[in-house]
């Protein structure tokens, strides 16, 4: 590795699937990303249906990408700009070691 890369991590509401694939598609496109659902679980019960608050889980979107060190504050931006108070919650890793097999 050249430079440094990140694994960018994005628990994403259902409802933003679609935008985010769009937003992602738009910006990250020398790694591609991966797409999946999660159950969040938080003891805050902001935002969340009866339903979620009875079964302690709300469903998610997780998304993962691999960003260069020079694309990242790229994407970050992005998607503050574009989804801003959305309740996107997102952690970025530095990446060991990456590869096929």
């Amino acid at each position: 590795m050249n430079s440094k890369e990140f694994l960018v991590t994005l628990n994403v509401p259902v409802s933003l699937e679609e935008a985010i694939v769009d937003c992602l598609l738009i910006l990250e496109s020398e790694y591609g990303f991966s797409s999946f659902p999660v159950n969040s679980h938080d003891h805050k019960n902001k935002g969340l249906s009866l339903a979620e608050q009875v079964s302690g889980r709300q469903k998610r979107i997780r998304f993962q990408m691999y960003v260069s060190e020079q694309g990242l504050p790229v994407l970050l931006a992005q998607l503050r700009s574009e989804f801003s108070g959305a309740g996107i919650k997102y952690w970025v890793l530095p990446v060991i070691e990456n590869g096929f097999i």
